[in-house]
C-alpha cells in the first residue's frame, strides 16, 4: 500500500518537494529490499526526516531525500539479510506491477526483474546500493559516493565488484515479446493437457523456485532440472491452477502469468528467459506477496 502524506502535514511547496520525487525513492528502496511494506517504511522514514528537517539550508530537495533514503536502505537491507536466514522455503521478492511505470520510478529498469533481484541479495547491502544507484538511476560516480559516504574510488570499486558477482551468466536476455510467447505456449500446452511440449523451450539446467512462505503449501526448496520442474509444473497445474482465471499481467518490467481464484489472485509465475531458453521459472504464491495484484484479479 502507497503510503502519501496528508496535505496537513507539511506545508504546500515542501510537500510538492517530497511527492515529486516519491516514485524514485520507492523504486530505490524497493530494489534494495525486494519488498513492497519495507520499502514502504523507508520511504515513510524518509518524510518523517524530511519533516523535521530545516528546509531552508537544503538547497537540493530532491538530492537530500535521495541520500536520506539510500541510507535508510542500507540499514533496512542489512536487518532483512538476517530475517532471510530463517524464511521457510525459497525466497522470492515480492511482484511490482510495473504497467505504469516500466522503469519504477528510475531512469533504467536496471535491477527490477525477479532474476536480478535475486542476485543483488547476494550483494552487501552497500555494493547493492552502488550498484543501483549507478545502474537504475544513472548517478555518477561522484554522486554515488556522496550519497553512501564514500570516496569516488572506492565507490568504482564497488561498482565494478558489484557488476562482476552479477555477471555470472554468458546468457543474453531476451526481450518482453518472446516472454509473452512463452507464457502463451505454457497456458495452450497445459490447456491442452500436454504441458510435456513446454518442455523444449527449458534450458536443460532450468530451476523452479516456488515461495510459499510458509503461509501455503509449496515446494520448500528448488526443482532443478527438466524433468523435475516438467512434473512439478504439471502438478501445480492439475491440483491448483486448472479452471482458475489466468490474466497475463507485467510484472517487474516483463510479462507475467497471474492465476486468480473466486476474484483473489492465487500464484503469479514469471520467466527468466535467455537465448538459452527459459532458466528460472518464479512461482510466487505466498499470498502476502500478492496483494499488489488484486485489482488486476478481481478486474
Amino acid at each position: 500500500m502507497t503510503t502519501t502524506p496528508a496535505p496537513s502535514d507539511l506545508d504546500g511547496p515542501a510537500l510538492a518537494e517530497f511527492l515529486a520525487v516519491r516514485p524514485q525513492l520507492f523504486g530505490l528502496a524497493y530494489r534494495m529490499l525486494g519488498v513492497v511494506a519495507e520499502a514502504e517504511d523507508v520511504v515513510q522514514d524518509a518524510w518523517v526526516r524530511w519533516q523535521g528537517t530545516d528546509r531552508s539550508v537544503v538547497e537540493r530537495p530532491a538530492a537530500f531525500l535521495t541520500t536520506v533514503t539510500a541510507r535508510l536502505a542500507v540499514n533496512a537491507a542489512t536487518s532483512a539479510r538476517a530475517r532471510r536466514e530463517t524464511y521457510v522455503g525459497p525466497w522470492l521478492p515480492e511482484p511490482v506491477d510495473t504497467s505504469a511505470d516500466p522503469a519504477l520510478g528510475a531512469e533504467r529498469a536496471e535491477g527490477l526483474s525477479v532474476a536480478t533481484l535475486l542476485l543483488l541479495e547476494h550483494l552487501t547491502p552497500v555494493e547493492r546500493a552502488v550498484y543501483i544507484l549507478r545502474e537504475a538511476f544513472d548517478y555518477p560516480y561522484r554522486r554515488v559516493a556522496e550519497i553512501l559516504d564514500l570516496t569516488e574510488a572506492n565507490a568504482r570499486q564497488l561498482a565494478r565488484r558489484a557488476r562482476e558477482r552479477l555477471d555470472t551468466r554468458e546468457a543474453v536476455p531476451v526481450d518482453p515479446a518472446e516472454h509473452r510467447r512463452l507464457i502463451d505456449e505454457f497456458v495452450a500446452a497445459a490447456n491442452d493437457g500436454d504441458l510435456a511440449r513446454f518442455e523444449r523451450f527449458l534450458a536443460a539446467d532450468v530451476v523452479a523456485r516456488p515461495d510459499g512462505g510458509g503461509k501455503v503449501h509449496a515446494s520448500r526448496v528448488e526443482l532443478v532440472g527438466i524433468d523435475r520442474v516438467a512434473l512439478f509444473m504439471d502438478n501445480v497445474w492439475r491440483k491448483y491452477w486448472t479452471g482458475a482465471t489466468l490474466t497475463v499481467v507485467e510484472a517487474n518490467g516483463a510479462p507475467a502469468l497471474l492465476v486468480s481464484r473466486d476474484g483473489a489472485p492465487f500464484s503469479l509465475l514469471s520467466l527468466d528467459v535467455t537465448d538459452r531458453g527459459i532458466e528460472h521459472l518464479y512461482v510466487q504464491v505466498n499470498p502476502d506477496k500478492l496483494t499488489g495484484f488484486g485489482g488486476t484479479a478481481s478486474g
